[in-house]
């Protein structure tokens, strides 16, 4: 499923592996579908929970905030939700075709040599749709998502039996960071959430904060899309070693033109 990290070259670089949020972090939140997704839940909360609709947007809020998803805090507070009727709902009725494929992006996946896993806490069917329609979905070698943390759920009898696991849990973060079999030190994570960032950084990720111009206290890099990382961490491109050279970096320089024509636009 990595065909996208193929490269001419060899990397050095202090980084060897790359963990990416999707949604708002691959694609822009300005496209429509986190939009789309809010009124989904909305709508969830009142078609399959029963709460006013005049209550609904406040209650959305108020349980991600808590418990990191509506999902989450439903079961928490006790309601049997099923988590693929959930998403059935609240996923399946997404307007996918707001999302346009990003050859940009997926130029800039194939110029880095490094491990590239995707880490969601969407589940596995938007996931795979979502990359799909990025034209991205053979860039990455494994998908972390809602399933990966959530093995036992389907199992529960009662609706707190098994607590849903989400970024920014430790839980949460833990189990991905097993599953990926990662050094934290020499990886690097990119999300657009501030808290989830904070979560990475506890357990020792290099961490990115994607979609803002400021950075948090506990991101290392700012980045207002996933395309400027050329620009802002150019040593993931680094390949090879020449004592000649200025700092210890050698790039050829088609390498150099390479990066640069995968960045230019929108960086």
């Amino acid at each position: 499923m990595d065909s996208c990290s193929k490269s001419v070259r060899d990397s050095s670089s202090p980084f060897d592996c790359l963990i990416f949020d999707l949604d708002d972090t691959l694609y822009s939140s300005k496209i429509g579908i986190a939009e789309a997704l809010r009124k989904n839940i909305d709508d969830f909360l009142v078609e399959k929970c029963g709460f006013p609709e005049s209550k609904a947007s406040t209650l959305r809020v108020e349980l991600f905030k808590t418990y990191g998803s509506s999902l989450a805090g439903l079961r928490a507070l006790g309601y049997n939700i099923d988590a693929d009727d959930y998403h059935s709902f609240v996923h399946g009725r997404l307007p996918y075709e707001l999302i346009k494929p990003d050859t940009q992006l997926r130029n800039l996946l194939r110029s880095i040599t490094q491990r590239k896993i995707i880490f969601t806490n969407s589940d596995r069917n938007h996931a795979v749709k979502a990359l799909d329609r990025l034209g991205l979905k053979d860039c990455f070698e494994q998908i972390i998502c809602f399933e990966t943390m959530n093995p036992n759920l389907s199992k529960s009898t009662l609706p707190d039996e098994f607590p849903v696991l989400l970024k920014p849990s430790m839980d949460a973060m833990k189990i991905a960071l097993d599953v990926a079999e990662v050094d934290p030190r020499r990886t690097l994570f990119l999300d657009d959430n501030v808290r989830n960032v904070a979560a990475g950084k506890s357990l020792g990720l290099r961490t990115v904060l994607v979609g803002k111009t400021v950075k948090s206290k506990e991101a290392d890099y700012v980045i207002e899309t996933v395309t400027s990382l050329a620009q802002v961490i150019p040593e993931l491109w680094v390949s090879g070693i020449d004592s000649g050279d200025e700092g210890g970096i050698s790039r050829s320089k088609s390498e150099i033109e390479f990066i640069h024509a995968t960045t230019a636009v929108g960086a």
